[in-house]
């Protein structure tokens, strides 16, 4: 067996943050989705997603970083929250908190234009890995076979 999440140690984590400040958290975070039992990864999960979407549309430099792992964790049948993994996906995928923000009042975010930065870079992450979507349709969960129409749907549009 593949063991997940191999590359976590290539991210400088303590050197990007995430909204609670350092994102040194995220790794651990993480692996408790991948191996947790159901409570504890539903319980990871939650915390990763205030995060790295907070509020479910407000993301932060770490979301892109974290992305790719996310697209991992969906695929992997032991997971156990599979759904919620590929919500936070698509919630990733919509964000667009600070790009409107900066469209309307453009002297706002002047000086914070790596909010924007941020933001598009973590919906680029969630559309380069969008080829597990294929796996993740064909899964006999009926509920995470609609999350992934759903997040299908929005990386479409």
């Amino acid at each position: 067996m593949v063991t997940p999440l191999k590359g976590l140690e290539r991210v400088p984590w303590d050197a990007i943050k995430d909204s609670s400040g350092s994102a040194e958290a995220i790794p651990l975070l993480l692996r408790t989705v991948a191996r947790g039992d159901a409570s504890a990864a539903r319980a990871a999960l939650r915390d990763l997603r205030s995060r790295i979407c907070q509020y479910g549309f407000v993301v932060d430099q770490a979301t892109a970083a974290t992305v790719p792992f996310l697209w991992e964790l969906a695929r992997l049948p032991q997971v156990t929250c599979r759904v919620q993994i590929v919500r936070l996906l698509k919630s990733i995928a919509d964000a667009r908190q600070w790009e409107s923000t900066a469209s309307v009042y453009p002297k706002l975010l002047k000086h914070r234009h790596d909010y924007v930065g941020w933001e598009r870079q973590a919906r680029h992450a969630v559309h380069a890995d969008h080829g597990t979507l294929r796996q993740l349709l064909t899964e006999p969960d009926t509920e995470l076979v609609e999350a992934a129409s759903e997040l299908a749907s929005a990386l479409a549009a």
